[in-house]
């Protein structure tokens, strides 16, 4: 599992994560590889929690689409991921099964997106979100979450409120280790959008 967090505050944004990748009791440390959990498609970084398929699967995905991958708005994320979940069940024989009286079938997705345009969560019924302050995915999300609330009113930036969040992750989740990752970067203005 993983700790990843998005915070937006003062036009600035910042996206983050751990960098330890776990299979069962295994833990695979940046000792050992590199573990970039955020990829960059376009002015977009993304970060996924769950199983490790998903990085270099979402990372060839995403950039194969072109110009389809369109991330800016809660709108054109929903369009996106809903393309992304036919190209998963038709070319990456992805599983969609989850439980027996779900709604929709799985995109077995958790995301999180940040761009000069905002800050966005994908879950794996294609739900998307726009946040407006901050948010955590993955086995440290409820420890990061509650370490960026306490701060967050604090004269920090999103940067360092990021950081806050994904040490707290690290501290207290067994699936999270340092070193973490980070991006950060101004929001557009409304004239530029």
């Amino acid at each position: 599992m993983t700790t990843c967090v998005v915070v937006k505050k003062n036009g600035q944004i910042a996206i983050a994560s751990d960098s330890l990748v776990t299979f069962g009791d295994t833990r695979l440390s940046h000792a050992y590889e590199v573990n970039n959990k955020i990829f960059q498609i376009g002015e977009s970084y993304i970060t996924l929690a769950g199983t490790a398929a998903h990085f270099p699967v979402m990372r060839k995905l995403l950039t194969g689409m072109g110009e389809d991958c369109k991330l800016t708005n809660r709108e054109d994320v929903f369009e996106t991921f809903s393309k992304v979940h036919s190209i998963l069940k038709d070319q990456y024989f992805l599983n969609t099964k989850e439980d027996e009286d779900d709604p929709y079938e799985s995109s077995q997705i958790t995301a999180l997106i940040a761009n000069p345009y905002g800050i966005f969560g994908v879950y794996s019924y294609r739900e998307v979100f726009s946040f407006d302050r901050f948010w955590g995915i993955g086995s440290g999300r409820n420890f990061a979450l509650g370490a960026m609330y306490a701060v967050y009113d604090q004269d920090l930036s999103a940067q360092r409120i990021a950081e806050i969040g994904i040490h707290a992750g690290v501290e207290f989740d067994k699936s999270s280790a340092t070193p973490l990752r980070i991006h950060s970067f101004e929001m557009k203005s409304q004239a530029e959008l």
